[in-house]
């Protein structure tokens, strides 16, 4: 009786695991070496692709067989053993050194020329196949991105909803993302650091456990969480449908913070005021000290330029104290606000027309670009540089889209912030050092030394509030309403331009 390998292999993990096609292969190759008379003496078994040379069973088999250990090999089927033309030379090339190969599914005789000529043209067949599955999945892959799907696992903040379907947020994660994404941008943290900070607070990666420093690098690089998605192999960019996490100006800050065009260092105190006072003699920011008890705000460049914190917070309560809001006003405000939306709508549906336009103009830019590229008259390095900055821009234009529905409630944010102006001495009084600090940085735009005494300016509105108390104290205005209509028209307007400096 001969002694024979036996060799059989399935291409997925998953077709291994349900074992049904193994067990097929396993009971066809014992009945033909029932009938052949042939002792099986090992199995070699594969979960591996044919496609492509590297499989480690297969190799230990070819070595083996190569050292003449036993007298052949049976194999179900010819696609079993090779899919790809180099792994059938060498399968040829046992044969041809006397080694016994075997296909229990077809009935070749592989020691005659028809019987070799047969299998080689059903070699050439399965290899063809496969080039042609691979071409199709290429193809479904592409056109699932170009149609803004993103076909592989959903990266962490998001979560998978089957074939053909955006990724969606996360509800526990998406939250967590924005917030590292929005800590690294201060770029006040190392990447250690925010390993550290986001784990606190319950950032984990799929497998339940730390986001590791390289995952997080990586998640921080990922332009998937701003609404385009990026093939790392080719490094080919597509447009997503999926719900971007953070937007392109958050995300560009974040690269210049990893690229260290900002630097990224570690705060070792946490003062009120810190970064906040510029000298007025070098336009140095000054340092906060502890001494005796109390903080010290210094300009080490200008020994004279000092002062106590507590100074530098009367002064604040004092114009706090100006811009109060009285219950009458914030009433007699509140009836002009609904006249004002209107024609504030007016004007936002006029610049929501020429995004619009710009945005057709980019997808004209894009549609061009690709008939470019195809025709040859584009080289694909400049075509993908050109592409991510459509792309972005793309992006950009739609977040400014998206941002005109934050714009419309403008008025009656200004309106709120009336409601928050009317005791709003009262509200720093009661903060906590980072309330206190967030309060400052809403209200002022400049904080300048001179000494031992601090200059206050203050950002719009409240710099305007400011104004209309100056104004309204004259007497020159005895229209109070009217007065105020064109000075709520210029917060408005002020105020508008400011939110969007903020966003984009």
């Amino acid at each position: 009786m001969k002694k024979f390998y036996a060799y059989i292999r399935v291409s997925t993990v998953r077709q291994g695991e349900h074992g049904i096609s193994l067990q097929e292969q396993r009971s066809a190759i014992e009945v033909y070496a029932q009938r052949h008379d042939i002792l099986i003496v090992e199995w070699f078994e594969e979960r591996e692709t044919a496609a492509k040379r590297g499989r480690p069973m297969f190799t230990k088999m070819m070595r083996q067989l190569r050292r003449r250990k036993v007298s052949g090999v049976v194999i179900h089927k010819i696609d079993r053993g090779a899919r790809n033309l180099k792994d059938w030379s060498d399968i040829g090339e046992l044969i041809d050194s006397g080694v016994e190969v075997c296909f229990a599914h077809e009935s070749l005789d592989m020691q005659t020329r028809g019987g070799r000529l047969t299998a080689d043209i059903q070699a050439v067949i399965a290899a063809d196949y496969i080039r042609n599955l691979r071409d199709e999945v290429r193809k479904g892959y592409y056109g699932r991105l170009k149609q803004g799907f993103y076909p592989l696992a959903a990266p962490v903040g998001y979560l998978d909803r089957g074939k053909a379907k955006a990724k969606t947020h996360d509800p526990v994660k998406a939250p967590l993302v924005l917030q590292a994404f929005e800590l690294y941008a201060t770029g006040t943290l190392s990447l250690k650091a925010l390993r550290s900070e986001m784990f606190a607070r319950g950032l984990r990666n799929k497998r339940n456990g730390a986001v590791t420093i390289e995952g997080l690098s990586g998640m921080l690089r990922n332009p998937f969480y701003m609404g385009v998605i990026r093939i790392k192999k080719t490094n080919e960019f597509f447009q997503g449908v999926h719900k971007p996490i953070v937007s392109r100006a958050l995300f560009d800050r974040v690269q210049d913070v990893l690229d260290g065009r900002l630097s990224a260092r570690t705060q070792r105190h946490d003062f009120t005021f810190k970064r906040l006072i510029r000298c007025s003699g070098c336009e140095h920011v000054l340092s906060g000290e502890r001494q005796k008890g109390h903080v010290y705000y210094r300009c080490h460049n200008c020994p004279g330029t000092s002062m106590r914190e507590t100074h530098l917070s009367d002064q604040l309560l004092e114009i706090f104290d100006q811009i109060a809001f009285l219950e009458d006003e914030v009433r007699d405000f509140g009836d002009l606000v609904e006249d004002i939306r209107n024609q504030w709508s007016d004007g936002l549906r006029q610049r929501e027309d020429q995004m619009r336009l710009q945005l057709g103009t980019i997808e004209e830019r894009l549609a061009k670009l690709t008939d470019a590229f195809l025709d040859g008259l584009v080289d694909p390095e400049m075509f993908q540089e050109r592409k991510v900055q459509l792309l972005k821009d793309r992006v950009e234009l739609r977040e400014r889209l998206a941002s005109a529905a934050e714009e419309q409630a403008i008025p009656d944010r200004v309106l709120k912030f009336f409601e928050l102006a009317k005791r709003p001495k009262l509200g720093y009084e009661v903060a906590n050092p980072l309330e206190k600090r967030d309060l400052v940085k809403t209200a002022t735009s400049n904080l300048i030394a001179y000494g031992k005494n601090v200059e206050i300016a203050l950002q719009s509105p409240y710099r305007e509030v400011l104004e209309w108390r100056k104004t309204e104290g004259c007497g020159h205005h005895p229209d109070r309403l009217r007065t105020f209509r064109k000075w709520f028209d210029r917060v408005l307007e002020d105020s508008c331009r400011e939110y969007q400096d903020k966003v984009h």
